[in-house]
């Protein structure tokens, strides 16, 4: 009888999971949209100078549990600016064509719901940050206000990609604390490189919506540069390039390396060829193409270092 009566119970909780099941899916599902994991660029244009501050910063040689929390790191992070950033513009992505889709404003996600997966992600990202030096704890502090503080600099001021070149830049000097325990003038050379081309990739990104931004009040690079974005930009990733340049002679990187920074500046001229119009969709395409700029520099440290770090 009660071999029965645990077979029963047994099935009817079979049943209950498999009812619930559909609804737990799709609500992971939006969660996972929510947090952008379907659009893993956000991810590489973060990792890219984690990883070259790891790289340089270790000669080549980045302790493995340091790469591992840093990586894991990125996409806790990158997902939780995400998802505290369509909660900020929750009321504002319903008027912009490209986001009135997304979770929130759509009313697939609840607001407090937004605000537990933000905190959830953010208490996961302290939890490998504590198993780094003191240092690198106490910059986290640093880089979780500049992810919380960035969705809203927009209704602010006109330089929230300068903002976000900050956020996306606070990795290279948490790098170098957590590879070294200290922060060189490379690295904070490495972090005004990064502050730099996520201002060009983000004003590119910003150009789509530029026209939708003027109409809502929302502000941009794109809408303060006007007519002389393509200069301004190009003016940006020429001095981006020269501070890598820098970086490269700091660092004692050789020839490799420089032929990274040659590829990269390659994609930078066919992003100027892409934007020439400021058609939305090849401005778009631009930004994309960033993460080539990333792997690139990336791929000349990593090489420098493989053959033998000579000069």
């Amino acid at each position: 009888m009660q071999a029965e009566t645990l077979k029963a119970a047994l099935s009817r909780l079979r049943a209950a999971v498999a009812a619930c099941a559909p609804a737990l899916k799709e609500r992971a599902r939006q969660y996972a949209l929510l947090m952008r994991l379907n659009k893993p660029i956000g991810i590489f244009l973060l990792l890219w100078p984690a990883l070259w501050a790891l790289w340089i910063a270790g000669a080549g040689r980045p302790d493995a549990w340091v790469v591992t929390v840093f990586v894991l790191g990125v996409v806790l992070m990158r997902s939780a600016g995400c998802v505290i950033n369509d909660y900020a513009d929750r009321d504002i992505d319903r008027h912009v064509a490209r986001t009135r889709e997304r979770p929130i404003t759509a009313g697939k996600v609840a607001p407090k719901e937004a605000l537990l997966l933000f905190a959830v992600l953010c208490l996961l990202a302290f939890g490998l940050v504590l198993t780094m030096n003191p240092l690198t704890v106490k910059l986290s502090f640093i880089g979780v206000l500049l992810a919380v503080t960035y969705p809203f600099a927009k209704r602010y001021t006109h330089l929230p990609q300068v903002h976000l070149g900050a956020a996306f830049g606070w990795a290279v000097p948490m790098a170098y604390a957590a590879q070294t325990g200290a922060i060189s003038n490379t690295g904070w050379l490495l972090f005004i490189a990064t502050l730099l081309w996520a201002t060009v990739y983000d004003t590119m990104y910003a150009m789509v919506d530029r026209e939708d931004d003027m109409k809502i009040g929302v502000k941009s690079t794109a809408i303060l540069f006007g007519e002389l974005d393509r200069f301004i930009i190009g003016l940006l990733q020429l001095t981006f390039f020269a501070v890598l340049l820098i970086v490269g002679r700091q660092a004692h990187l050789g020839l490799l390396y420089y032929l990274g920074i040659a590829a990269a500046m390659g994609f930078a001229l066919y992003h100027q060829y892409l934007i020439r119009t400021r058609e939305p969709a090849q401005c778009f395409k631009a930004f994309l193409n960033n993460n080539w700029i990333g792997l690139a520099v990336f791929a000349g440290i990593v090489l420098h270092y493989w053959q033998g770090g000579s000069v």
